[in-house]
Order: C-alpha cells, then structure tokens, then sequence
C-alpha cells in the first residue's frame, strides 16, 4: 500500500514539482494551499507524512500542525527563513525534519524516507475491512481517517476479522487468537460480549455476520 503525504504549501511552481516527484517516487500525494483545507483532509483522511509550508496565506506552518488534530503523521517544515528560534519552536513540537528553501530534491526524498522509517511508515501493512483499515505497525484502526477507540482485546479482534477477511472463523479459532496476542484467557461467553461491543463500535463501517452452527464472518 502506498504511503500517503500531505503536502500544505502555496507556491504554484514548488507544488507542480514535488507533487510530480513525490508520485514518480510511489507516494500518494494529497495538496493543500492553506491552513483550512488541511484541516478539512486531515479530518477524511490518514496520512502517514506531512509536508508544511510555514509560511501559508491563513497562518504559519505552526496552525498547520494544529489543525492535523494530533493526526500521527511525521511532519516536515519548509521555509525560507532559517532561523534558529523556529527551527528549536520545531523540533520541540515533534517535528521530523526542518528543511529551508530552496532545497535539493533529492535530499528532500532522502528526508522523507527517513522520517517515514523512523515513524515505521515504510512499509507498515494496511489491512482493511469494509470502511475500516487496520494500521498493524501503529497498532490502531480507523474510519475514514478517524481514530476508533478500542481496548486492546477489541482491536485484536478486530484484526482477527480484518486478517481473515470473508472467511468463516470458529470461536475456538477466535478465542485462541485473542488469548495469544493479550496474554489472557477469555471465555466463550465473554466471546460474545466483545463482539458485541466490536459492531456497535464499527456501525455501518464492517460488518461482522453470525453464521450460525459455525461461527463469525466479517466483510
């Protein structure tokens, strides 16, 4: 699965450019020129990389940040000021990487590789089911690019059903699942209970069908 990057910047001619590169290079790009579209993308959808102009027509490379609303994507500063107070102001904010213009494609890349490894992005396996994908390197799920909150026994599950998915799982099979990745024993009639809850928290996303006399089916 490619890597997804937004890319919040401006500049016309720095826009055709990277996005052409970036897509040569197998990334999924998604460009926005201000502070209130990026906030509208972060909101449908994930991102593993961020790149950021700090200075955009509606705010800095700083509101930018914010408005990703704690989205875990590495972020990457672009700007033509290289001074020393942003560049602290950056690093202390959790940014991967503080790059000044111009700057040499190339070394660019080589950046983005970089701080996507270091975030575990390259290469970190999607799974998906119905609306739902399930991130395995980051350990957490999502809808449309919005967070679910599940315990720990409920994303496994999940992951049991996003791992096998439209085939029909016994509850032996499940259970044996669960109880190897959390370290503890669930009975089968709690079994239920987690399936339970696992559907009200997915509505309309997955779905997770009884087949009855054998087991589960998620699709």
């Amino acid at each position: 699965m490619k890597n997804t990057i937004l890319l919040i910047e401006d500049d016309a001619m720095i826009v055709s450019g990277l996005v052409y590169a970036l897509e040569r290079e197998g990334y999924a790009v998604t460009h926005c020129e201000n502070v209130r579209a990026a906030a509208q993308a972060a909101a449908r959808e994930r991102f593993d990389l961020a790149l950021i102009d700090m200075q955009l027509p509606d705010g800095t490379g700083f509101d930018a940040r914010k408005a990703l609303n704690g989205a875990d994507a590495a972020i990457i500063f672009l700007t033509v000021v290289d001074d020393e107070g942003n560049i602290v102001k950056a690093f202390e904010g959790g940014a991967d990487d503080y790059i000044t213009k111009p700057f040499r494609l190339r070394e660019l890349l080589a950046r983005i590789k970089r701080a996507l490894n270091s975030r575990g992005g390259a290469g970190r396996s999607v799974l998906t089911l119905g609306a739902v994908s399930v991130d395995t390197g980051a350990g957490k799920a999502y809808i449309g690019g919005a967070p679910l909150d599940l315990t720990a026994l409920e994303y496994r599950l999940l992951l049991t059903f996003a791992s096998n998915r439209g085939q029909v799982l016994t509850r032996a099979q499940i259970l044996e699942s669960i109880w190897d990745a959390a370290g503890n024993f669930v009975e089968d009639n709690t079994l239920t209970v987690y399936i339970k809850r696992l559907r009200e928290k997915l509505g309309a996303a997955a779905g997770i069908e009884t087949v009855r006399g054998l087991g589960y089916r998620a699709d």
